[in-house]
């Protein structure tokens, strides 16, 4: 048979990845914070952007953008209507104060007491070589030679910088960190000072009985140095601004409860601010400008009609995606953590009708605040471990079970993983010694060994 050759037409349907595309994924991904920042960007970039200042609103009408027009297309990036509630809320220009840093504070109190130039010299050379913790991050030989200095003058001044506040501050190590801050209590005793110095590390594994042999001390000598170290701060100058910036959490979204029925709020201060400039827009019906000013103009105008598309797109997937927890979880947020259900990516999204990706894009890095506290969005997903009657239990609400045993245990006589796991059968969650022994590394309770008290 002949090769033959012709020409025909065949229609298919396949999805292309476009510049708006991609930027309305890349939107859903943000968090509030990196939003403000991208929309910041855009607001230098492009013209027609303009945000709204409800100091300087008038009395003309307001033109609301026709979201249904946006939104013709429904099957985009999985749009359907929700119910949405806006409140006024603070401006978010306002979320962020400067706090005094560390070095701030210490140069503040160095000021009073540093009685002479050469020693004020010194002392706040030393307090810019401090980490965001309060330790000394160079040798004093180094200082000396960096000040052409005597090594021991240098030492004596140290001495002096670790006497201010907060205690412990100027240390070397960790060891001279705690016993700077023991000495300030008046707690230096000769057996705290040797713990301190040569056996934190067997504190720290529980060997309670070792060291009160290798000291010649009782057991309950060595554990009450043990409580008294556990009083003290490892990181004294955590507690103060670390001098890169302040970073807080600002929730993306509020759950309150009003007249018992729970309100979702998504921040959506920027949605809310974000126009398009009417002068701008006028522009594109004068006919003094030329084809490739109107074509700037119009690729502009597009561009921030698709952002603000976008932004609400972000706020409306957010909603019903909590919607859908409240709904899952509600046990959660009535009577917190311990109640918590197991719950994937998938189940949400089959529930809401969009891919689990975007669940997953929508949730990653977001923060929700709740009658119980502020979480991770993805705090409210999570696997878990199967009951004896069928029902299943969240591994978080399991390491909360697992805190609450060891609260309540007997010192003397601690839970093993074994006595743990038996008991939690008891209570119908099925879990073998060593997932107990996973659960309760993770929730950061130390070993039986670690716990006992004599």
């Amino acid at each position: 048979m002949g090769m033959t050759f012709s020409l025909t037409l065949e229609q298919t349907q396949k999805l292309i990845m476009t510049q708006e595309l991609r930027q309305a994924i890349s939107i859903l991904q943000l968090n509030i914070q990196e939003l403000i920042n991208y929309v910041q960007k855009e607001l230098e970039e492009n013209p027609f952007l303009d945000l709204a200042d409800d100091s300087t609103k008038t009395d003309e009408p307001e033109t609301e953008p026709d979201w249904a027009e946006y939104f013709r297309d429904k099957s985009d990036l999985g749009f359907s209507p929700a119910p949405v509630k806006r409140e006024e809320g603070a401006s978010w220009e306002n979320f962020v104060s400067q706090e005094t840093t560390l070095s701030e504070y210490l140069l503040q109190e160095w000021e009073l007491i540093a009685p002479d130039p050469l020693e004020k010299h010194i002392g706040a050379f030393i307090i810019g070589n401090l980490d965001e913790h309060g330790y000394l991050t160079i040798s004093t030989s180094e200082i000396a030679c960096a000040l052409k200095l005597p090594l021991q003058r240098v030492l004596q001044v140290l001495r002096k910088v670790q006497l201010l506040d907060p205690p412990g501050v100027g240390a070397r190590c960790l060891e001279e960190c705690l016993l700077i801050q023991a000495r300030v209590l008046g707690r230096l005793t000769p057996a705290v000072r040797d713990v301190i110095q040569y056996y934190l590390r067997d504190l720290a594994e529980g060997r309670v009985a070792r060291v009160a042999q290798q000291l010649h001390l009782s057991v309950h000598e060595v554990q009450e140095i043990r409580d008294l170290i556990r009083t003290l701060d490892p990181k004294p100058g955590r507690r103060f601004a670390s001098g890169d910036g302040i970073h807080y959490v600002i929730p993306d979204v509020v759950v309150e409860k009003v007249e018992g029925e729970y309100v979702i709020l998504v921040n959506d201060a920027i949605a809310n601010r974000l126009t398009v400039n009417n002068f701008y827009r006028g522009m594109l019906t004068n006919d003094s400008c030329d084809t490739d000013t109107k074509r700037y103009l119009e690729q502009k105008l597009n561009s921030a009609l698709w952002l603000i598309k976008s932004i609400e797109q972000r706020r409306l997937t957010i909603y019903r995606i909590v919607e859908a927890l409240l709904r899952r979880q509600r046990a959660f947020f009535d009577h917190g953590v311990r109640h918590l259900q197991p719950l994937t990516l998938r189940q949400v999204a089959d529930e809401i009708g969009v891919h689990e990706s975007t669940v997953s894009r929508a949730t990653a890095g977001k923060y929700i605040q709740t009658p119980r506290g502020v979480f991770a969005l993805r705090f409210l997903f999570g696997s878990g471990v199967e009951g004896a009657d069928g029902t299943a239990a969240a591994a978080e609400s399991v390491k909360r079970l697992l805190a609450d045993l060891v609260a309540d245990e007997d010192p003397a006589r601690p839970l093993s993983d074994k006595q743990m796991a038996d008991i939690l059968r008891q209570r119908g969650i099925n879990l073998s010694r060593r997932t107990v022994a996973k659960y309760r590394s993770e929730a950061r309770i130390p070993p039986s060994s670690a716990r006992r008290r004599f």
